[in-house]
């Protein structure tokens, strides 16, 4: 598949390195030859200086040859401009990073799909979705919604006190009925659990599990669930603010911000719940006088990781029980796992969760990269006659980085077992390394 990237900033250089990896041609274009020389380190792909708002630059990287055009600079004209060129010169599928929500709503996604782009992603807004989502479910580090909420993946690292510890999978019959362990990362590993794998204190399980049973999940894991009534955001970033207008009314919220011109414009456009304060969210004695003591969650969210990082550390030692950062710098992820910092947020990945979808030959409504394994979880629908639906899943012979999560036929969720025979148009929940990723085609076709 030839890709043509535009945008050699962090997530367009992001997604060509992990592009690069699954052997795809990919051509990763920006005007300056600088960000190039810096994002082709040690990475297979070609890099090309060129204006994607070129008709010419556009032809000379291969427009009309492109099986997917995504144009991922800061700049949201940009992206909108790049990606109506590629679509008309001919490219066969086009995406582009937009800052503005109202792009989206369907009666305006129409007008953009009229011009040609297929898809339109905003980081900063499934960011603050997904902080939402980690504030109402503080006792999780991940919590995503399956094929709309009739499965969910939870991922949560095991307390000592949990039914799970020191218990092999095969010795769990009665909670498999529950739910399904689909990974446990321990460390700087993440396993594909079999029968005979043993659940250790610490190790992060994911779960794939129905709503009925989200319940069970947090029992077995020994996780309290305090119920979230203030919140404290360090840093009045793009994501902060969405953040606060979706986050509940009956959830106090205060945003400290260091710049004055700024904290006056957020609080212009921030409901009422909400209260900006200028100050600096280092700041100790701020922080005590802001009653952090008193806070059930704190979100970093300023641009600098390391200083997310600390702030949740500080947080945590204030006693907030749930904490959030942003860090933008993929390296420092497992760093923060081992510090036990809390939910991470990664717009990189976000982004590179939204197109993976595209690169799949398979019928693929959801893909999912997950913040603290190198794993995908992908929302399938198995085709007739496709190699999945041959035989029972204990015969299918899966490799070993690919489980199944669970399906639903017929509108009905069921967990998967090795007595489950997979059937033509079942949606199945397939959790998989991120080297297994394209051999989902094999099964899926």
């Amino acid at each position: 598949m030839r890709i043509i990237i535009a945008g050699a900033g962090e997530v367009g250089t992001y997604l060509a390195k992990m592009l690069s990896q699954e052997n795809q041609d990919i051509i990763l274009m920006d005007p300056s030859e600088d960000r190039l020389n810096l994002a082709n380190t040690n990475i297979e792909i070609l890099p090309k200086v060129g204006n994607p708002t070129s008709i010419r630059d556009l032809e000379d990287v291969g427009i009309r040859k492109a099986d997917l055009f995504v144009s991922v600079t800061p700049e949201e004209a940009t992206n909108i401009s790049a990606s109506i060129l590629a679509a008309s010169l001919g490219a066969r599928k086009t995406l582009a990073r937009i800052n503005n929500y109202e792009y989206l709503l369907p009666k305006n996604k129409e007008i953009f799909e009229k011009l040609g782009i297929d898809s339109m992603i905003y980081p900063e807004m499934l960011a603050a979705k997904e902080i939402v989502t980690a504030v109402k479910r503080p006792w999780t580090s991940q919590y995503w919604e399956l094929f709309g909420g009739a499965f969910i993946l939870i991922g949560v690292k095991v307390a000592e006190n949990s039914l799970l510890v020191n218990k092999q999978l095969f010795e769990l019959p009665s909670e498999n009925k529950l739910y399904h362990i689909v990974a446990i990362k321990r460390q700087n590993e993440t396993i594909i659990p079999r029968g005979a794998d043993r659940v250790e204190a610490g190790d992060m399980l994911f779960f794939t599990t129905t709503k009925e049973h989200v319940k069970d999940v947090q029992l077995h894991t020994g996780k309290e669930n305090p119920e979230v009534k203030k919140v404290v955001i360090m840093g009045g970033s793009r994501i902060a603010i969405r953040a606060c207008q979706y986050l509940p009314n009956n959830i106090r919220v205060k945003v400290i911000e260091t710049d004055k011109e700024k904290s006056h414009r957020i609080a212009e456009i921030v409901p009422s719940n909400v209260l900006i304060i200028n100050g600096d969210g280092r700041d100790m004695d701020l922080l005590k006088q802001e009653g952090l003591k008193d806070v059930q969650a704190f979100i970093a969210l300023t641009e600098n990781s390391s200083i997310n990082i600390l702030a949740c550390l500080v947080a945590k030692r204030f006693g907030v029980f749930k904490t959030i950062a942003n860090i933008e710098n993929i390296d420092y992820i497992p760093v923060a796992e081992s510090m036990n910092v809390g939910a991470v947020i990664n717009k990189k990945l976000i982004a590179a969760s939204h197109i993976y979808k595209y690169l799949l030959d398979a019928d693929v409504s959801n893909v999912k990269s997950l913040t603290f394994a190198n794993a995908e979880v992908a929302e399938l629908i198995a085709r007739p006659d496709s190699k999945i639906t041959k035989k029972p899943v204990k015969d299918l012979k899966l490799p070993r980085d690919i489980t199944l999560g669970g399906l639903i036929r017929n509108g009905e969720p069921m967990m998967v077992n090795g007595d489950t025979q997979i059937q033509a148009y079942d949606h199945v929940v397939v959790f998989c390394l991120e080297t297994a990723i394209r051999k989902l085609e094999d099964y899926f076709n």
